[in-house]
């Protein structure tokens, strides 16, 4: 085989064994996103623990803090509003 020619094979060679990574990689990016799925389905059905619950706390005393100083507009008091309605 010529010089060109082997160059040839070991290019066709190379490409036809990276489509084969990229079938494997594909098929593990797909079992990945369908895992992270699962977990943010399931972690979200968890309750409240007392730490969480006592750092919303403390995130709405620091909130209430920079109204009194610098109180909230019409268009920050509705979205609030949306917030607190979805977080129900």
């Amino acid at each position: 085989m010529s010089p060109v020619g082997h160059t040839v094979y070991e290019a066709r060679h190379f490409l036809e064994g990276s489509h084969m990574s990229k079938k494997r990689l594909n098929r593990g990016s797909r079992f990945a996103v369908l895992l992270l799925g699962a977990v943010a389905v399931f972690a979200g059905c968890e309750a409240k623990g007392p730490a969480q619950r006592a750092g919303e706390n403390v995130d709405k005393g620091v909130q209430n803090a920079k109204d009194a100083i610098n109180p909230p507009g019409p268009v920050e008091k509705a979205g609030r509003s949306v917030d607190k309605a979805l977080d129900r």
